[in-house]
């Protein structure tokens, strides 16, 4: 694992890590930072779209999230430059993410004074199932141990994902996965149409 060739993941969970751990401590931070439509729609704080993908609800929310865009970051950064994506592409990609995966969410509860969420949810989506299409059986290893093939993960995440937006009672952006893994298919297919192929072929093929 070369970490040197994914600077902009690397720069992404340290700037998740760093805001969101002020943010466990400040309450006002939080609310400046924390996606409310209302505040969007009524006082024009567009700034929420994305501000509101890099603090999260505690510690292991985090780590949940922080974690999975580490070993898919790391593995689809380099991705973008071989498929010549510059690393600027791929850091508009992540960033367009958070605010693709919030608009559902913000038609249906412009409003609704009662809605916050918050978290890197859409982006790491995104990057998950960018990554799915060109590797869908590589490897992650949960809790470092137990070895789960890309696919399987992605749809476990998503299944969790939606459970956890059905229940609707951490305020945690869950909505978001969905949208967000539309929005990394559909970027990378558009970006770089090849990656249908590659995927195809990688289902027909896989390397157990």
């Amino acid at each position: 694992m070369d970490l040197s060739n994914s600077p902009i993941t690397l720069a992404l969970i340290a700037a998740n890590c760093i805001i969101s751990f002020m943010a466990f401590k400040n309450n006002v931070l939080l609310n400046k930072l924390i996606f409310h439509p209302p505040d969007i729609t009524k006082n024009k704080q567009w700034y929420r779209f994305i501000t509101s993908g890099f603090i999260h609800k505690d510690f292991n929310h985090l780590l949940f999230n922080m974690i999975t865009l580490f070993f898919f970051g790391q593995a689809l950064e380099p991705l973008f430059d071989a498929v010549g994506l510059s690393p600027i592409v791929y850091l508009v990609f992540y960033l367009s993410a958070i605010v693709v995966s919030e608009i559902p969410t913000y038609i249906k509860e412009k409003n609704n004074e009662n809605y916050y969420s918050l978290g890197a949810s859409g982006a790491v989506s995104a990057v998950v199932f960018a990554l799915v299409l060109f590797a869908p059986w590589e490897k992650i290893y949960i809790k470092f141990i137990i070895p789960v093939p890309f696919i399987l993960y992605a749809v476990g995440y998503l299944a969790y994902s939606a459970y956890m937006d059905r229940k609707g009672t951490d305020h945690i952006g869950h909505s978001a996965h969905l949208w967000g893994a539309l929005y990394g298919i559909a970027f990378m297919l558009v970006a770089f149409p090849e990656s249908y192929k590659i995927f195809m072929d990688q289902i027909a093929h896989p390397h157990f």
